[in-house]
């Protein structure tokens, strides 16, 4: 059985691939400063992406987004509180196409992650676990 490697990212734009970058293997973000990763078309194939931070966000975000605006995000994100120890939750939107992480208040620590999957046509479901600090908002957004 092959051994999948984590692939590790610095690079500030990267397009995601199923052949390279799709499970079993791992996406470690490792840009201080951010990147843009962009999905493939969500055709309904079942690829999947597992996406972890590995260098915590301290400028500029972490966005994953789709490749095209006939595409969106369904699911959502729990994200564990700096403040009470308490966890908050945020759901996808209608339009929801893009996930941006800054390292604080929308996620982007080492240790995050992302998993998505293409499950049809136009459409990739969407789960984060993520840790914020400060006041906690949601990491969807429509950008596409």
């Amino acid at each position: 059985m092959p051994t999948y490697l984590p692939f590790s990212v610095t690079a500030a734009a990267l397009a995601l691939n199923q052949s390279t970058h799709g499970t079993p293997a791992t996406v470690v973000a490792n840009r201080a400063t951010g990147m843009t990763l962009t999905l493939p078309d969500a055709t309904g194939t079942g690829a999947e992406f597992d996406i972890v931070v590995g260098t915590a966000i301290t400028s500029n975000n972490l966005v994953v987004q789709v490749s095209r605006s006939a595409d969106v995000m369904a699911g959502a994100c729990l994200m564990a509180q700096d403040a009470g120890d308490t966890v908050v939750g945020f759901e996808t939107a209608a339009d929801s196409d893009t996930i941006t992480m800054n390292g604080s208040t929308k996620g982007g620590l080492k240790g995050d992650r992302i998993r998505l999957k293409d499950i049809a046509a136009n459409l990739w479901q969407v789960q984060i676990i993520c840790a914020g600090t400060g006041t906690e908002v949601t990491p969807f957004s429509a950008a596409v």
